[in-house]
């Protein structure tokens, strides 16, 4: 029997099984890594510890810290929401860790490299760090992005589930 809200939204229902548990473990894992570059390397490292930038700089101090609090609130909202699926991912079943990693590694590259390519230089809303040449900047925070990003990926290639004989 098909899923009701699944049907009613034109949408597929999720797989059962093997195939819908290893969905929900890259999700989560892909969540919390997101969560971890906002929350902790972006926010409380660059924004709060060094005072380099801040989340929107064009306009006073008092929209910059405002628009922190928000980007504040939405990475710590991914992160504690993917904590939540990866409960529920261990609870139905088991769970394999080298899907997580390997997506929580992928996910923090992935919201590093949105972050420096379209925030910093497409929308400009922010940068790095000001007054200095950006240079060096921008292309560690980009090529981090980019060696987390490939190094999750390669994990969760590795990592895959066996497809079944046909």
């Amino acid at each position: 029997m098909a899923d009701a809200p699944a049907a009613r939204s034109g949408r597929a229902p999720e797989p059962a099984g093997p195939a819908g548990q290893d969905r929900r473990t890259v999700l989560a894992g892909a969540l919390l890594g997101a969560g971890i570059a906002a929350s902790v390397v972006d926010l409380a490292v660059f924004h709060l510890i060094l005072h380099w930038h801040h989340f929107y700089d064009l306009s006073t101090t008092g929209v910059a810290l405002f628009s922190d609090g928000l980007f504040h609130a939405f990475g710590w909202f991914v992160t504690v929401g993917s904590l939540f699926l990866l409960a529920d991912v261990r609870r139905r079943g088991t769970m394999s860790r080298g899907r997580w990693s390997g997506a929580l590694l992928a996910g923090l590259g992935a919201f590093q490299l949105f972050d420096g390519v379209v925030l910093h230089k497409v929308l400009r809303i922010h940068q790095v760090r000001y007054d200095v040449d950006l240079l060096l900047y921008d292309a560690t925070w980009i090529g981090t992005a980019v060696l987390a990003l490939a190094a999750g990926l390669g994990v969760l290639h590795r990592a895959r589930p066996a497809r079944a004989a046909r």
